[in-house]
């Protein structure tokens, strides 16, 4: 009897799907113009002086990819956990019962995910596979799934996506009154992604007690107008602390923000006890160091959780087409069909429903600068050095 022959789909259970290897293991690719080998002697003036050169064609896009089968099955044994952090290949999981696990991932599912800078990330729904442990050994497994997100918050580096949490209820978008400097356009960055995420955003102020001249309460009035919800927090002063705290409890919550705005300082402030890392602002960049390098869930006495992430310094919003961009802007929404063209990029075009209200007072002009600045960064029209996050926006 001939062997019976697989389907289309990879087999019961499978479907087969091309996926790009990892960068890092491909061959690198041979130098272009290599020399034959000449077994005669020759003169500089002999026509076989120049020896025959071999060329060797660009890889095309299938000998770029690979095939995986991917199946709907879940695998025998495998349970259900939480992700609370990721340390390079290994990650935090938790039972609901509250048993670790440290997990590996499997490598199947590192290259379906080749497109993602990290396959999983905090805040995941993942299946493993626990290993045989014996007496005190630390529990182990293997992630072989990563279940169906509700939600994300993501930003686009390297040609990759970068995943930063998952499966979170809202985003504290921390900026600081100064030192590192109120950066109004990295705050509408995170915004954009909150919304496309399916997230919910809160806009918060930290060092109230540097609002000197009142320019920071202004910038968070722009976006109360708008219907986000906003905090102006001090752990100097412990202005504030108890709302954020309110705001918290009950949800799963990440904070993100720029390195040095006290994203670690106001947990600190909101759960004595957990003794978070701390760094300085350099003063003569005037721009925060690192200290919280992976991104972790920590629980709430009050209820809740929160991921305190590492902090970032650009924010790219490449992952969202040009053409939805518009939609995550909260104040654009109700205006866009007034547009006179269909397709209007509310940009320069004339009977522009967006630009009219730019003009009277109803959109302030900075956050239709952050969505024409977007704009144009997906369109490749500004270089990624213009995309102005570094720069000092004292305004």
């Amino acid at each position: 009897m001939g062997k019976k022959k697989r389907g289309k789909s990879g087999g019961a259970g499978g479907r087969k799907v091309r996926v790009h290897f990892r960068r890092n293991r491909q061959a690198p690719p041979r130098q272009k113009g290599i020399p034959l080998h000449v077994t005669h002697e020759v003169d500089d003036h002999d026509d076989l002086a120049t020896p025959d050169w071999e060329t060797v064609s660009a890889k095309g896009d299938l000998s770029r990819k690979r095939t995986v089968i991917e199946s709907d099955n879940i695998p025998a044994g495998a349970i259900e956990g939480f992700v609370l952090a990721v340390r390079g290949l290994i990650a935090d999981v938790e039972l609901a019962d509250g048993t670790p696990y440290a997990c590996t991932i499997r490598r199947v599912l590192r290259t379906r995910r080749i497109e993602e800078r990290h396959p999983v990330v905090v805040g995941d729904r993942v299946l493993f596979i626990p290993s045989r442990v014996t007496g005190d050994a630390v529990a182990e497994g293997v992630i072989v799934r990563v279940l169906a997100r509700r939600s994300q918050l993501r930003r686009a580096t390297e040609r990759r996506t970068h995943l930063i949490a998952a499966n979170v209820d809202q985003v504290i978008v921390v900026a600081s009154v100064d030192l590192p400097p109120l950066k109004p356009s990295l705050i509408d960055r995170y915004l954009v992604s909150a919304s496309a995420g399916g997230m919910d955003a809160v806009v918060c102020l930290n060092k109230a007690d540097l609002d000197v001249d009142g320019r920071a309460a202004a910038v968070l009035e722009r976006y109360a107008r708008i219907g986000y919800p906003t905090l102006m927090t001090s752990v100097a002063t412990s202005t504030g602390v108890d709302a954020l705290r309110e705001r918290l409890r009950g949800k799963s919550s990440v904070f993100a923000g720029q390195s040095g705005v006290g994203k670690s300082s106001l947990l600190n402030a909101v759960q004595p006890g957990w003794d978070l890392r701390i760094g300085e602002v350099c003063m003569v960049t005037e721009k925060g160091r690192h200290t919280t390098t992976t991104a972790r869930l920590l629980k709430l006495d009050g209820g809740g959780y929160v991921v305190d992430t590492p902090g970032i310094r650009a924010f790219e919003l490449a992952m969202i087409p040009v053409s939805e961009l518009e939609a995550h802007f909260v104040e654009f929404a109700d205006r866009v069909a007034d547009c006179k063209f269909a397709n209007c990029t509310h940009i320069h075009e004339e009977d522009c429903a967006i630009r009219t209200a730019v003009a009277r007072g109803e959109i302030h002009p900075e956050r239709h600068a952050t969505y024409v600045r977007l704009f144009k960064e997906r369109c490749g029209l500004v270089p990624k050095e213009d995309y102005g996050d570094e720069a000092d926006s004292r305004r």
